[in-house]
Parts: structure tokens; sequence; C-alpha cells
């Protein structure tokens, strides 16, 4: 049974990259295999770099830890496992080749990024194995795609060594750091120089996603001093910055493109009238390509081999001919970022929907993705995705993964076809909601490292070792979770609403009873401190329409039905994930009943969705209301439905108090955690004293 986690707990999990009992094989050492026994040491040259010192350590910590084999580090061996840096060995940098004889297992590369990574692999080897043994011979490992680039699942900057060191082991080789000037992210200091250097230790390079000023005209007289101020000066100061990341939306500049309103989308607005043409960051403007051009070139001074990367997530939803237009203008020495799931048509019984941010339900990519990756590769640009291969998105927001694996590696095999088609080389692998290790990190750090696996196999395989002889009822569970994500409409109401923070947001009566004329929105509670807190959590429920979507009022109906066949699906699933549970070997079980509490977690969050958009359509009907008993047997559907959702948000706090990842999110902290659930039952207690107020108010005569 789980035990009760304090808050942040989950930081020790996250970390941990070595897990016990993993030497539970009872299939004995073949001809073609060697096994590791106490005879073997591990040799580490007393001169070895520091990265190849922490491969060592790592690698006696694993077989002790997790294989039951104490393998001593020694000056020499005749039986051992060694390294070997050779920087004219002609392979590239991270890549590795493990060569396996019978008193010998050795990695070589040329640089300790590569010895890192092999070390890593020999332990992956084990796992699958289930014992210390490995396949005799040579085997050679390279990045399929580099970078790999996430933020902190600890917290928004938040980097210990720990940390690090689980991202390298989880196939990851480059952070994000939000940057605002010198040392400065979006919440507080950091040393960016000390991070480069404890990164390095790891194989990971440190990218800063820019939050920089940016509005200057190209044009403009001064436009040269203004970035190189900007930029120049910036990265003087840290010659090891790997590169640096743009999108529209945080480098918004004055564009004179007549499309625009050329103006900062929080100055769009002029004697209360707004400016309904798009902010220039959110539009492929005809000087956008003479903007980058002023940021590569005062990037490059100060880091010639920096890479420059722009996002063009923020007008995805704009016409082919513009956006290849854009792309044709693109000056040399661009790294374009292509987001894989925005934009993605979808048809829920029938009916076309669209994913409108990060979504898992978007296993395929959309015609932006598509079309954005081919005019590139036509143009010889070279591309990385927004793939959120990590294993999250924003569909539930609070949650550290979507155990939808088998949904995953539709999306991998997809990636990899546009690897091969169309040269795309990296990816932006999760946004600021972080990540987690899990089945999908695994599936992903597997096949994104030359020669690929077979991910249908591989997954039957971590199965078994995850459930033993529970492996198929695991199999079956994720492939029904997997089928339940093809229902789950991605609205930005959606997403920015009860998806957003699960069971605790709030159900707001809509009728506006009121003597001080105020909005119903309310301010959802979260830390002050935090990046974003609930600034992006939309409380006052409504169809956010948008022009690539039908209007609400056609959607919700539709949409209700998903919901309802999404929570069939998840119930099956929890039903045979409780199955596995129980046939799995006792030792194996703690770590399934943790993710069968997530599955569990999800469905409270769907099923608020759920309740959420009843509750919408039937404030929205409640305003259209012919005669006071049609309003009288609305308001009893309203109260039967807080009622429901009363007893769901509760079914989510035994849920919240075992696990403390969920209900946190890196940019917005604790907002579906056990305070904020108890919120919601004091924000609908107070809710229902309006809807009986509203009751009485339909009974005047």
């Amino acid at each position: 049974m789980l035990q009760i986690e304090r808050s942040y707990g989950f930081r020790k999990r996250i970390d941990a990259v070595h897990h016990e009992k993993m030497n539970d094989s009872d299939l004995p050492c073949q001809d073609n295999e060697i096994a590791l026994g106490r005879n073997w040491c591990i040799v580490l040259d007393e001169k070895a770099p520091e990265p190849v010192r922490r491969t060592a350590y790592d690698l006696a910590d694993y077989f002790k830890t997790s294989m039951g084999l104490n393998l001593h580090i020694e000056s020499a061996g005749d039986t051992a496992v060694t390294f070997t840096i050779d920087p004219q060995c002609g392979l590239p940098q991270g890549a590795f080749i493990l060569q396996v004889s019978e008193n010998r297992v050795n990695i070589s590369a040329a640089d300790a990024g590569g010895i890192r990574r092999g070390g890593v692999y020999i332990e992956d080897l084990c796992n699958l194995r289930g014992a210390p043994i490995l396949p005799l011979g040579d085997v050679r490992r390279e990045k399929l795609i580099t970078p790999r680039i996430l933020h902190s699942g600890w917290g928004i900057e938040l980097f210990p060594d720990s940390h690090l060191n689980a991202m390298m082991h989880a196939g990851f080789d480059a952070v994000a750091v939000f940057c605002k000037g010198p040392n400065e992210t979006n919440v507080g200091t950091l040393d960016f120089n000390d991070l480069i250097d404890r990164a390095a230790n790891y194989d990971i390079q440190v990218f800063l996603y820019a939050y920089l000023p940016s509005f200057k005209h190209p044009d403009d007289d001064d436009a040269v001093e203004f970035f190189e101020k900007v930029y120049t000066e910036l990265l003087l100061n840290y010659p090891g910055v790997a590169g640096v990341m743009l999108v529209g939306e945080s480098a918004v500049f004055p564009s004179k493109d007549p499309a625009t309103s050329g103006k900062h989308y929080n100055d769009a607005i002029i004697d209360g009238i707004p400016d309904v043409l798009p902010c220039p960051g959110w539009w492929p403007c005809s000087d956008y390509p003479a903007f980058l051009i002023r940021v590569r070139d005062a990037v490059r001074k100060a880091i010639p081999h920096a890479k420059i990367i722009f996002n063009t997530y923020n007008w995805g939803w704009t016409e082919l001919e513009l956006r290849k237009k854009f792309l044709e203008n693109l000056p040399e020495g661009i790294t374009i970022q292509v987001t894989y799931d925005i934009f993605a048509e979808r048809r829920l019984f029938g009916q076309l929907s669209r994913v409108m941010d990060y979504s898992i339900a978007a296993d395929k990519p959309g015609y932006y993705f598509e079309s954005e990756c081919q005019e590139a590769a036509k143009l010889g640009i070279p591309l990385l995705s927004t793939a959120n291969s990590a294993g999250t998105t924003w569909d539930i927001g609070v949650a550290p993964y979507i155990p939808v694996p088998q949904r995953w590696i539709t999306r991998f095999k997809e990636l990899d076809r546009y690897r091969r088609e169309c040269n795309l080389s990296a990816f932006y692998d999760c946004h600021h909601y972080g990540w987690f290790p899990s089945v999908i990190t695994e599936l992903g750090k597997a096949y994104f490292n030359s020669p690929q696996c077979d991910l249908d196999e591989l997954l039957k395989i971590l199965a078994r070792r995850m459930a033993g002889n529970g492996a198929e009822s695991l199999l079956a569970a994720w492939q029904k979770w997997s089928d339940a994500f093809g229902f789950l409409p991605i609205t930005n109401e959606d997403q920015y609403g009860p998806l957003r923070v699960g069971a605790a947001y709030p159900l707001i009566f809509q009728p506006n009873i009121t003597r001080t004329m105020s909005s119903k929105e309310i301010s959802f509670p979260a830390d002050p401190k935090a990046h974003f807190g609930g600034s992006i959590v939309k409380t006052l429920y409504q169809p956010y329409e948008n022009i690539n979507q039908l209007p609400g009022a056609l959607r919700y109906p539709v949409e209700l039905k998903a919901l309802d066949e999404f929570l069939r699906l998840w119930d099956e699933g929890i039903a045979l994930y409780a199955s596995a549970v129980a046939a799995a070997p006792a030792y194996r079980q703690e770590a399934l009943e943790r993710e069968l509490n997530l599955g569990k977690f999800i469905r409270c969050a769907v099923q608020t969705c759920r309740n959420v958009k009843q509750w919408y359509c039937l404030n929205r009907d409640l305003q259209n209301i012919k005669s006071a008993a049609e309003g009288l047997a609305i308001l009893d559907k309203i109260e039967a439905l807080a009622a429901a959702e009363v007893e769901n948000t509760r079914s989510a706090m035994p849920l919240v108090a075992v696990d403390s990842r969920l209900g946190w999110e890196p940019s917005m902290e604790y907002v579906g955690d056990k305070w904020h659930l108890e919120w919601k039952l004091r924000q609908v207690a107070s809710a229902l004293r309006e809807v009986a107020d509203y009751r009485k108010i339909l009974q005047l005569r």
C-alpha cells in the first residue's frame, strides 16, 4: 500500500536511477552472453576526467543496488569494465562502442559524454535481461536525435546534480533555461555558468530560452546596437551556452507588416477598443526574417557556433502560403522549431475537432507540422520538433506523465519518419511542465539511439519486467487508456480549465446575482512566487472560440458524448490494471500501484472536465428559460451535478495524499493538492448558496 508522501517528496523518486531487485531472471547465461560476477571489477585511471569518474562510481552503485553485485573500483584488473577515450576514433559527440568479451567490457568514445552514455547502456541491457549478463560482441550507439531538450522536472530552473544525472539516464542531452538577463530567469537568479559546468559532467548542454527585450524594428538606425546590447553582451559572459531559443510570443517586435497590429499584445488597445489584427508574435510577418538576422548576428558575435532556434508555434494556424513565404526568406543559420501536435485535425463521432495545444490525443501530426517540415526540408532548413516525447503534455496539466504508451509509440514512429524524410534532427521534449521517468522515457531512449529497436516488442519486454505474470493485463490496460485518449476534447477552455488543474477546478454559477456588478471569474489560488501560478487557469468556464474550430454550441453535445466514451474506456483500463497489480510479484507492486493511482487521478480530472462542460450547458440553458418551472427543473439538475462533482473531488484526495507529484506542475506549483481540493469543496458550497438564491428569484410573484 502506498504511504502518505509529503509535498515535493516526488523529487527523491524522480532522481532515483537505480532500483532494487532488478536481477530476478531465472534464465541462465547463454553461449552468446557473459555473466559479470564477484571476480570482476571496474578499472578507473586516477587521471580520468570527472565525467568518467562519475560513470565508474555510477556503475558500481548500479551493480550493487540493482543487481546485488559488488564491483570494486580498481586501478587495474584482468576481468574488468574499462573505459577508453580516443578523440581520433571518428565517433560523433556522445556516441560510444560497447565491446564485450569473456573477460572485458569496454566502453570507447571520442569524449567523456560518450562514456557516460555507454555506462547507462550497460545498465539498460542488464535491466532488460534481469541479470548482470551482457551479450558478447561489439555494439555501436549514437544519438539519432540531438539535442533532446528538457525543462526541469524538479521545478522551474532547479537543476541539482541528482536531477541532471536522472536526465542523462533517461536519454536526454540538453536543458532549457528561461532567460530574462544575466543570470536572471523568470523566477529569480540562477548561476548560468555553474549550471553549464555541472551539466557538462552529464553530457548535457544548456540552451537559453529567450525572454529578452526585443521590441525594436530591425531597420531602425540603432537596431544593431540594440540587439548587440541585448544578446552579445549577455552571451559573452556565458561562452558555454549551446544556443538560444526564440518563439513569437516572447520575441515580439514592432513589425511593419500591414497584416498585424504592429504592437505588443498588451498594448493593442486604443481608447478601450481592441485592435483585432494579430500581434506580430502570432503572424509570419514579412519582416520577421530581418529581425532574425539581427538576433543571429548578435548571438554569433559572442558565440560563433551557437544554435539559434525559432519556433513557428504561434502561427501554425495560418495558411501554408504565408508560412511558406516566411520559410523561403528565412536567413541561414536558423533552426526552425515545429510543434508536432498543435492544430492537428481529428474527428469525434464524425465531427471536426482540432487539437488546440500540446496533446497526446494527436498521436499523428496535423497539416501544420507536415507542411512545415516538408517545406523546410525542400529549403534545407534544419528542423527541431516540439515533440513532447518526455511523456508529458497539457492534457492533464498536473500529472507527471500520460501513461498511454501505445499512443506514444505511434508518435515516435511518425517522428522517426520525419527524421528520415525531412532531416528532423532535434527535439524539444517538454515545455515548462517538466518531465518524469516512465515507460515512455524508456521507449524514447531506446528508439532514438541507433540502431532502432522494435518498439512494440520492447513494450512487451518492459511490461514483463514491470508486472511479471500481470504483463498481459498491463498491456491491455495501457491499450484501453491509449484508446480513450482518442476521445479527449483538446479545447483551450478545457486545457486552460478543468484539465489543467484536475478535480480542484471550481464550479462557478454563471447567473450574476450581484450588487457590485463584478465579474464571475475568480482568481485561482496559487503560490505567488510561482512562474505562472493561477494566471494560466481560466475559472469562468466558457467556449474560447477559434477560427479553426466549430463554435462551442455545436461542439459541446459531441464533446460530452466523447468524454463519456473516454471514461468508459478508462474505467475498463483501471480494472485491467488492478488485475496486473494483483498478478505481479510482490516486490513490483508498489511501482504498479503508483501508476494505477495516477490512472485514477487522471480519471478524476476527466470526470471534472465532463461535469464542468455539462455545468456550463445547464447554466447557459438557465439563462434562456421561458418559464419559472423550466428554470426550477434546471436548478435541480445543477444541484445534482454539483453533488456528483463533490464526490469526485473527494475521491481525488487520497490519490494526491500518496503522490506529491499529483496536483503539482513546475510553472504553477501546487494547484491540485489536498488544500486546493478542499478549497474546491468550499467554493462549490458557495456556488450552491447562489443556486438557492436563484431558486428564490424564480419564485418571485
